[in-house]
């Protein structure tokens, strides 16, 4: 059917408003890190790289900001550990639901979804009672100190993990009903091992889900806010960090800088997802 011109002036002044809407904030956060003031805002005093290269104060960089930097490894070192575990969960879950069935399957997996509509602080309050009863207990009871149930990356790791293994499960699965059965079948009647199977035929196939399950859960780990900040410890990652800077100094230029340096590699991170995700013909 022809559309008419007007409906579809007005498509592309929303899909342009939308877009705009979308960007406008990234770029007025990303363009505020090369300005050369003590504070992002207007007027515009010239452009400068100090914020990112700056050694010394009131201008110091992002690059010679230790605290800035610590909590930025604490991102990344935490983001990887999550994103491994959940994949290996996430694959050992979608291998469960998509192939077996079993008694409350239906229930076992609404119950599996149920962490991505608990609020963040509800989830991080709760794990860190949960997870406080437990050690108060074991060091009342039996004298040991289990330092990994206190606030700190453990526990930080431990919270992440709970709900991103859903994430995880859910995008491999979603690739898994794709697959083709029968290739199995006939490696199988070839004399091929069911391990080797596994390797060889299966795996290859969910190769770009697994790729994009762990960079999606590598990015929301590294985002997240809300649960973290419930159960960290003297360790902070990057957004607590941010927080309290925020909270302690104000906003800075240099918060500008983190802010492109995440956005830079977050949009590289999502190109390869992309990019790994695109259809390939199992072998």
């Amino acid at each position: 059917m022809r559309t008419p011109a007007h409906l579809l002036w007005i498509y592309r002044a929303y899909v342009l408003i939308f877009f705009l809407y979308l960007v406008a904030p990234l770029v007025a956060a990303g363009a505020f890190a090369f300005n050369d003031s003590l504070f992002p805002s207007l007027p515009w005093q010239g452009f400068t790289l100090d914020w990112f290269f700056s050694p010394v104060e009131p201008k110091l960089g992002l690059f010679h900001d230790d605290r800035l930097l610590r909590g930025l490894g604490n991102s990344v070192y935490i983001g990887v550990i999550v994103a491994a575990l959940s994949t290996a969960a996430g694959t050992a879950n979608a291998f469960l639901f998509v192939r077996k069935d079993f008694p409350f399957k239906p229930f076992l997996y609404i119950l599996m979804v149920v962490p991505l509509v608990i609020p963040g602080v509800i989830l991080g309050i709760s794990i860190l009672v949960f997870a406080s009863m437990i050690a108060n207990f074991a060091d009342q009871e039996f004298g040991r100190f289990l330092t990994w149930l206190r606030p700190g990356i453990p526990l930080v790791v431990l919270g992440q993990f709970s709900f991103l293994t859903t994430i995880t499960s859910l995008v491999i699965a979603a690739r898994l009903q794709k697959f083709d059965i029968a290739l199995e079948e006939a490696a199988l009647n070839l004399g091929a091992s069911g391990l080797r199977v596994l390797m060889t035929v299966t795996f290859p196939f969910l190769l770009p889900a697994l790729f994009s399950a762990f960079v999606v859960a590598f990015l929301v780990s590294f985002e997240n806010f809300n649960t973290t900040l419930m159960l960290v410890g003297s360790d902070a990652p990057l957004t607590v960090t941010m927080y309290d800077r925020m909270v302690k100094v104000g906003s800075t230029p240099v918060l500008n800088a983190v802010s492109v340096v995440l956005m830079l590699g977050s949009g590289v991170l999502a190109l390869l997802s992309v990019v790994v995700q695109r259809e390939r013909s199992p072998s």
